[in-house]
């Protein structure tokens, strides 16, 4: 089984960078749908009935991939089933695709367009950004979600296979749907917050490692990590934004507006406010990062017993 988990990671990840994301069927969106026609027959405005919530689609999924795991041959059948759950729960080349078109729009000079392109990647309200402030939008995105969406994945599924991909998708995506801070959310999506910070620990701590050594200053991206990551309100998001800012030499962090919600983050890196040049140079550190991932989730699978 070590040998189809650590294969089955590889090729996954190859099928995510030349694919990307399936255009329907996605079943990471049927399992939003489930989780929204299931909300909307538990939601009370406390935490016992999230955490609730929270486990019964959790504790679900991975009861599902434990029985896949279990139901399986050894050798190809368990290698193809892991690809295809690999490739369906990473996000990394959709993420540079997104990226990718929010530069090239504010490159033919389209702000207005780059801006709500924008929205496909940050919570926060586009509407006035300027191009500085709509670059450092998409280069925290791609940094935070490089983590959430390529690296801790990755990490969950070298350590428990099949169950610990799809246990982590279904956490993660939670905390998109009802983690956030609102009058709605606020209890009923505590746990779903606090379960997806949990398993975002050790990814982030990896993405920021990698992002340290790969990138272009690894002195900057060590130094920024240890001095300003404890100020972003993230325990996941503020290691790997200021590694990033660190490896590129530029700053992160700064206001944010979430539609009248108004956070002041703190400043990452010392360098310059981020160009659309620093936005082209953080996605190949993002890719390399992610690849790097991949080949070390599948020493640490191969060297797994069972």
């Amino acid at each position: 089984m070590s040998t189809a988990r650590a294969a089955g990671i590889l090729l996954g990840y190859a099928a995510d960078r030349l694919l990307a994301d399936p255009r329907r069927g996605h079943p990471v969106a049927g399992f939003g749908q489930v989780a929204a026609a299931l909300e909307r027959r538990m939601w009370r405005d406390d935490r016992p009935t999230g955490v609730l919530y929270v486990g019964t689609l959790v504790g679900g999924v991975v009861a599902l991939g434990v029985l896949a795991e279990r139901a399986l041959p050894r050798g190809l059948g368990a290698t193809v089933v892991t690809a295809t759950v690999t490739w369906a729960v990473l996000g990394g080349t959709s993420l540079d695709r997104e990226a990718a078109e929010v530069s090239r729009l504010l490159a033919e000079g389209d702000l207005p367009a780059a801006r709500r392109q924008l929205t496909h990647l940050v919570g926060r309200d586009t509407r006035q950004l300027d191009e500085a402030e709509v670059v450092r939008a998409t280069l925290e995105s791609l940094a935070e979600n490089t983590s959430d969406a390529v690296v801790a994945p990755l990490v969950w599924g070298a350590a428990a296979g099949v169950p610990g991909l799809l246990g982590y998708r279904a956490a993660n995506t939670l905390d998109a749907m009802v983690g956030h801070r609102s009058t709605r959310y606020e209890r009923f999506g505590w746990a779903a917050a606090r379960l997806d910070d949990l398993l975002n620990l050790p990814g982030s701590r990896l993405t920021a490692a990698l992002t340290t050594a790969l990138g272009p200053d690894p002195r900057g991206a060590h130094r920024a990590w240890h001095r300003d990551a404890a100020g972003h309100p993230s325990p996941n998001a503020g290691p790997v934004e200021a590694a990033f800012a660190g490896a590129l030499g530029i700053r992160l962090g700064g206001t944010n507006d979430y539609g009248g919600r108004i956070e002041h983050r703190a400043v990452m890196g010392q360098g310059p406010a981020p160009a659309r040049a620093d936005l082209d140079r953080a996605r190949p550190l993002a890719r390399r990062v992610g690849t790097a991932t991949a080949l070390v989730a599948a020493l640490v699978a191969l060297r797994r017993r069972g």
